[in-house]
């Protein structure tokens, strides 16, 4: 591994690159060489939950799947957020059952998912994806033991700039998530404002990766 996506949901399959491309249980593609796979909560299919439950504790007992997710709460949509929480507790539940770590998606919804990972007593690592917000929220994820991935708004925000700064080193991903840009590019962002070369960096993601995803 030469560069790794933390969170993708385009498998480009190259050869220097760790992809951990974002999977749906009723859309599996076998073909993916790592993934996660979990319920969004854009996605939640009264319906179809417990089948797509089963898919992923199926999933989960393969060495291919990495992580559960993305899963979590999203406080800007209709589905109801009892709903989601019951489904993100679940896939928790899961999580910790296998011991894999939790790709998270957080909308408004920060000290809920907190107050979750607290009452489930979660030991799994979990990491919020696609991080977007202040250096105060920032800091109180990583008090409570959470990992923070950036990307896209790390590139698109120059106002994360200094709340990356002041992530620790041992607590961050990168990823591309759903933008054209390359990840490639965002360690080169991060390189520059973390102010070490790329060659350090990578050391950094790999000694994170290996904690979270070789325990």
């Amino acid at each position: 591994m030469d560069f790794f996506n933390f969170h993708t949901h385009r498998f480009t399959n190259q050869p220097l690159i760790l992809e951990l491309v974002n999977q749906y249980p009723h859309e599996f593609d076998s073909t993916i060489l790592f993934y996660s796979i979990g319920i969004h909560p854009w996605y939640i299919d009264e319906n179809r939950i417990d089948y797509d439950l089963k898919i992923i504790e199926e999933k989960l007992q393969t060495k291919n799947c990495l992580a559960v997710g993305e899963c979590g709460l999203d406080k800007r949509i209709e589905i109801p957020l009892e709903q989601q929480m019951k489904v993100f507790e679940k896939q928790l539940a899961l999580a910790e059952k296998y011991q894999k770590p939790v790709v998270i998606h957080c909308v408004a919804a920060f000290q809920e998912v907190i107050a979750i990972k607290k009452k489930m007593k979660i030991s799994v690592p979990m990491i919020v994806h696609g991080f977007s917000k202040n250096n105060q929220v920032a800091q109180q994820l990583i008090k409570e033991g959470f990992y923070i991935s950036f990307g896209k708004y790390l590139l698109r925000n120059p106002d994360l700039k200094t709340v990356f700064q002041e992530v620790p080193i041992d607590k961050f991903f990168l990823e591309t998530d759903t933008i054209d840009e390359s990840i490639e590019q965002i360690y080169e962002l991060a390189s520059e404002y973390k102010n070490i070369t790329i060659r350090e960096l990578k050391d950094v993601i790999a000694s994170n990766f290996r904690k979270v995803f070789e325990r």
